[in-house]
């Protein structure tokens, strides 16, 4: 038996040296190059940039929206950058009719530094902190909303500041269990120090919660975003995209998905109102 176990472990070996300094490049895709802007789609913009704690320099877009209340946070996913954000951004703002700010974390597009699970939290603080300084957003007005790895950033965020709700797309469980659904024979969950684990933080969100999932998601599976789901208390709702993968939620979904993302804010608005202490 022994000389069994020596066996696997001597296997594995060259692949344990392999996967823990790929760990980065496997997670994140960050683009630095920025295509296109809101301004290509006819979209007025500011374009911010802002200092995370660490001293890092980050980059966002804030879109506003005539007379809207609201202002949506968009943690983006893992590839790319803002720029590649914009057509869903032209749609979010007509349909939702709300404040955008979307912002690159640290290493993607123009924003500096080099990410990791840790530096993205201190992004989102930032962004946070951003739009509490600088656009006077209060914690009732503020909506995260974050998709995919994104989604584990927003629910992050909100186990440390208080919102009108947070929306979450696509969200998987954690980074493990993400590498044991694509890699179901290989251990390489349990050597992955990027943790991004939902299913640690939606029970302590306290604000309303939004779980959009695409029932037909070739990387994040349906079941996963189930559970995240089953995880959180009340208040929540959960959206079926019907017909939808993973990077086309808001196509697919088309003018019911942006529905389903107004009538949420509007029963989280409502949800909130009925908590709050009567004077």
């Amino acid at each position: 038996m022994g000389r069994v176990l020596r066996g696997i472990l001597f296997g594995f070996m060259p692949f344990f040296l392999w996967a823990c300094p790929m760990e980065k490049r496997l997670i994140f895709h960050p683009v630095k190059m920025i295509d296109q802007t809101p301004r290509d789609v006819g979209l007025d913009f500011d374009d911010v940039y802002f200092t995370a704690r660490d001293g890092i320099r980050l980059n966002g877009w804030f879109v506003p929206y005539s007379s809207a209340q609201r202002t949506l946070l968009w943690f983006h996913g893992n590839a790319g950058n803002i720029g590649h954000r914009v057509q869903n951004l032209r749609l979010l703002h007509d349909k939702v009719k709300i404040n955008i700010f979307i912002f690159d974390y640290r290493g993607y597009g123009r924003s500096e530094g080099e990410i990791s699970e840790a530096g993205s939290y201190l992004d989102g603080g930032a962004a946070i902190d951003l739009l509490y300084r600088r656009y006077n957003v209060q914690p009732g007005q503020l909506v995260l909303f974050g998709r995919s790895m994104g989604a584990a950033v927003a629910a992050e965020m909100a186990t440390r500041v208080e919102s009108m709700a947070v929306i979450l797309e696509s969200p998987f469980i954690s980074v493990p269990e993400m590498a044991r659904a694509v890699f179901p024979l290989l251990p390489l969950g349990s050597l992955l120090s990027t943790r991004y684990d939902n299913l640690e933080k939606v029970p302590r969100v306290r604000s309303p919660l939004l779980v959009l999932h695409g029932d037909r998601d070739e990387v994040v599976p349906f079941a996963q975003g189930r559970k995240v789901f089953e995880a959180a208390p009340e208040p929540k709702k959960f959206y079926t995209i019907a017909g939808a993968g993973h990077n086309d939620t808001y196509i697919i979904g088309g003018d019911t998905y942006f529905a389903a993302l107004r009538d949420g804010l509007d029963w989280a608005a409502a949800a909130v109102k009925k908590t709050m202490p009567r004077s």
